[in-house]
């Protein structure tokens, strides 16, 4: 009989750490994952596993693969969970995509209905911003009030620049039109910032660019039933859990055009009492940004076998 554990947080990856050849060793090890890949193939009519065992990299990186890929992957990761382990979490939260994951193993989504939401996502995000209109860059080392009012000043009532992602402290992706991206860069290099990155992406997530794909996007997620949640879910947009299905629908809508509030997310949970956290799903990415959130709560990440023993530590 499954247990929580008051002081236990998961947390879902979202776009970004993904990789070919993600979750080999857990299917060697779990054949069963295969099934929800196959499940989920059949939705989107494309062989979703081939792509992520075969590759190549640049169709996997394309919004319309990498979402699904992901969000199938998270919930492989938390079933072989659920497998190996009785211990379940008293929170989740995903990260901007990995939110859809974090509803969905919350018993708040039904896999295959969220398999087509994060398509229907994908396509609008893709589809929303013509091909080198829009940017996103990461700005590390500068104040988050600082880098604001960095973004404001380069922002005009043509091209708009704005926090996208609060990662971690010192660490902010900015989105927008690219001149207003390339102008905030350059504010925050002469306001002090450590380094800046422009990042190799088609879609400036998170920003106003993203309003006209969330007003299209709110009819799938009215024609989508929620359910309430059985594990409360942070969503990004507010830092807020929600049980009814129509604040869930909000807040998934307000998230594509909305800031990922990702340290504010971490130490409410810490607030509330968690002070240890498993990142489920390909990658390290959240567990990098915890040493960075909270460096005294333990993370770990699961994706194959040895690493799920290794998180079971945790509770020794």
């Amino acid at each position: 009989m499954s247990q929580s554990d008051s002081r236990l947080a998961f947390l879902f990856p979202g776009q970004g750490s993904q990789s070919v050849g993600m979750l080999s060793d857990l299917v060697l090890a779990k054949p069963r994952v295969l099934s929800l890949f196959k499940e989920a193939s059949e939705i989107l009519d494309m062989d979703l596993w081939s792509l992520i065992v075969e590759g190549p990299a640049e169709r996997l990186n394309a919004t319309v693969v990498t979402q699904p890929a992901m969000l199938v992957s998270g919930v492989a990761v938390y079933q072989a969970w659920c497998e190996e382990s009785d211990i379940r979490p008293a929170w989740m939260a995903g990260h901007s995509l990995g939110e859809y994951t974090a509803l969905v193993c919350s018993g708040a989504l039904v896999f295959k209905d969220a398999v087509k939401l994060v398509l229907e996502r994908a396509r609008l995000m893709q589809a929303a911003v013509p091909e080198g209109v829009g940017a996103m860059a990461a700005i590390i080392g500068l104040d988050d009030d600082r880098l604001i009012t960095v973004c404001e000043e380069a922002s005009s009532m043509t091209h708009q620049v704005c926090a996208a992602n609060f990662n971690a402290p010192g660490q902010v992706v900015i989105a927008g039109h690219y001149e207003a991206v390339i102008m905030a860069a350059e504010g925050a290099k002469a306001c002090g910032a450590r380094k800046v990155v422009m990042l190799p992406v088609s879609v400036p997530s998170h920003c106003p660019l993203m309003a006209d794909a969330a007003s299209e996007f709110r009819s799938f997620l009215d024609a989508t039933t929620f359910h309430a949640p059985t594990i409360p879910v942070i969503h990004n947009v507010d830092v807020l859990p929600h049980g009814s299905a129509e604040d869930i629908r909000d807040a998934l809508q307000a998230q594509l055009c909305g800031s990922v509030r990702w340290v504010e997310t971490i130490r409410a949970m810490v607030l509330g009492g968690v002070d240890r956290f498993i990142e489920c799903g390909p990658g390290s990415v959240l567990k990098g940004l915890n040493k960075r959130i909270v460096a005294d709560a333990p993370t770990e990440s699961i994706q194959d076998p040895l690493s799920m023993n290794q998180a079971k530590g945790l509770f020794l």
